[in-house]
């Protein structure tokens, strides 16, 4: 990944054209909510991370262990094998080159579950379509969906996915519907809590509702 002259892009370089989340909205980012805008922002320098610590009210996935059958395939980091109220939780984004992918998003969620925290990581990177991110899930990243993001009524963002991949080294694999899932997930704020909250779902046209999570936060940037 280049700059200007063949430069290469560095640690503490100011993002080119901000953050994947501003890339992908264009001109919509104008109608988020100010304090949501601020967070999709980023901390716009790259190697900059904001850190995120809150609580879910309901967070992880019904079907606990039974995940673990599909981590032969998916890898480890996607899903959680947990499901609770009032779950401690921090988060940690990262702007960080990505190889030949570009600047990406990396991000780990920690559950702080009663037995002992769970992660979930992804890297968001930006797409040729409008609009639109790559979702690469997983610490193996094996699973890719294409996100659609938009901004609500509230000024909140949404981001919808569409389609999935599975991806075998050179190989991209188009997933069919009843092997593939369906995410959405609403980045919002409170005004009277002055917090920042999130709603998470991911399901299955087979088996429903495989992971959620809701709750508030507050963020900093390192």
């Amino acid at each position: 990944m280049t700059r200007g002259r063949g430069e290469l892009l560095q640690a503490g370089d100011p993002v080119p054209g901000g953050s994947v989340f501003l890339q992908a909205l264009g001109d919509e980012a104008r109608k988020l909510h100010p304090e949501v805008l601020k967070y999709v922002a980023g901390g716009g320098t790259i190697g900059s991370t904001v850190v995120v610590e809150g609580e879910f009210t309901v967070a992880g996935s019904r079907y606990g262990r039974l995940n673990l059958l599909a981590r032969p395939f998916v890898g480890p980091d996607l899903f959680v094998t947990r499901y609770e109220r009032n779950v401690p939780f921090r988060v940690e984004n990262t702007i960080a080159v990505e190889d030949a992918a570009g600047l990406g998003l990396k991000s780990e969620r920690i559950f702080m579950f009663r037995p002992g925290p769970q992660r979930f990581a992804d890297v968001l990177l930006p797409s040729p379509r409008p609009g639109r991110l790559r979702n690469r899930v997983g610490a193996s990243r094996r699973i890719e969906l294409e996100l659609r993001c938009s901004v609500t009524e509230s000024g909140f963002l949404r981001l919808s996915s569409e389609r999935a991949w599975l991806l075998l080294g050179p190989l991209r694999i188009r997933l069919p519907a009843f092997a593939s899932v369906r995410a959405e997930v609403i980045d919002g704020f409170d005004d009277d809590a002055q917090r920042n909250t999130v709603r998470a779902e991911v399901r299955n046209p087979v088996l429903g509702t495989v992971l959620e999570y809701r709750g508030a936060f507050s963020r900093e940037v390192l």
